[in-house]
């Protein structure tokens, strides 16, 4: 298998790179992030790059590209720490509506591909712990059109966004749902790592029907979002990493660079290691995507696991090596770790994929098999 980026791959890559370089510094990001979190206008910016089409249909006015692309992107802003709701608008919405009735795509679709429309999925519940199939959420039907009655938790960015992708239960289970924002009540907040969300709630809300077969959409979509978020995490990795070991070189104890510590060298270089185990778990990610549905989501849940204990090994690591300038919140480098928690958790923590990983286990534990 070829691992190799191809050029097209390569230019956007350096593209967004150069971006973050010239329009996204950590004094931009802080202030915002001070702000509230607010990041609609970034939003705007990396839709003027024409990334908010990237796995758009050409049809609908995107460019069409695929999951390799959109893990090249996510690892740059990811290096980035660009906290606007990227990955839930132009990664994950897409590929939600993507199943959705032609009219209802002809009216979203051209619309997030511009960068006009943010739509998010919005389909925690408190009760369900990561449980994709734990919807209490319900829809009806009322004189033809359709009803959503139920509360959504921690929606990305969900007082910037312009309509939510909701599951909800109806008499024959699980369907998707587009709820556009002035048809429900939303409390934004700020989050720990300098981003926004919001609490949902809906109240005989209306809504247009995504898809009937909501539950294998839903897990479709939440496993573009794990391999966006595999992808985000190792430009986060991989910048922390060079900011600390920058650090190690510049620090002096003792009359010389604390990098010449043996001790710290040998951290380093497991720091190193768990960086590259996340890489490559990262790739088989995204190059899963494409499979039938057993396969995909075991593959998305080991890969999962893996992120987990890279991104707390990694953030920990690289914090206390950092030593008390690594908490600081003048410091970027405890952005970073901010940030790496939070992916962590999000789509499901490790210990959650560690039993998704165990439930789908047959005849070997192989990773590949």
């Amino acid at each position: 298998m070829d691992f190799n980026f191809t050029d097209d791959q390569l230019s956007l890559r350096d593209m967004v790179a150069r971006w973050v370089d010239k329009g996204f510094s950590f004094e931009r990001r802080h202030a915002l992030a001070k702000a509230g979190g607010k990041t609609r206008d970034v939003y705007r910016e990396l839709a003027e790059l024409g990334l908010t089409g990237l796995v758009v249909g050409d049809d609908y006015g995107g460019m069409g590209m695929g999951a390799v692309e959109a893990m090249v992107v996510m690892e740059e802003l990811g290096r980035g720490l660009v906290n606007a709701p990227y990955a839930a608008g132009a990664l994950v919405a897409p590929s939600l509506l993507a199943v959705a009735p032609d009219a209802l795509k002809s009216a979203w679709l051209p619309r997030i591909a511009s960068g006009e429309a943010l739509v998010v999925l919005a389909h925690q519940e408190r009760e369900a712990r990561y449980r994709l199939d734990q919807v209490a959420t319900r829809a009806a039907e009322q004189g033809g059109s359709w009803r959503v009655d139920g509360s959504k938790s921690v929606v990305p960015a969900g007082d910037e966004a312009d309509a939510f992708i909701v599951p909800a239960h109806t008499a024959h289970g699980i369907r998707l749902f587009l709820v556009e924002r002035a048809a429900a009540q939303v409390r934004g907040y700020a989050t720990q790592d300098g981003g926004r969300a919001a609490e949902v709630a809906m109240s005989g809300a209306a809504a247009q029907l995504v898809t009937v077969d909501g539950l294998t959409a839903l897990e479709r979509g939440v496993d573009a979002g794990i391999a966006a978020l595999c992808a985000e995490a190792v430009g986060v990795m991989d910048k922390y990493v060079a900011l600390t070991v920058e650090y190690m070189n510049t620090r002096k104890q003792f009359g010389v660079p604390i990098a010449s510590f043996q001790a710290l060298r040998h951290r380093v270089a497991d720091v190193k290691m768990a960086l590259e185990l996340a890489r490559s778990m990262s790739y088989y990610a995204s190059l899963k995507l494409g499979e039938p549905a057993p396969q995909r989501r075991r593959a998305l849940s080991q890969a999962k696991v893996q992120l987990g204990q890279s991104m707390r090994f990694v953030g920990q690591q690289c914090t206390q090596m950092h030593g008390g300038i690594g908490v600081t919140d003048e410091y970027i480098g405890s952005h970073y770790f901010k940030r790496l928690t939070m992916l962590e958790m999000s789509f499901g923590d490790t210990m959650h994929h560690l039993g998704e990983v165990s439930a789908r286990m047959q005849d070997t534990a192989g990773v590949f098999a």
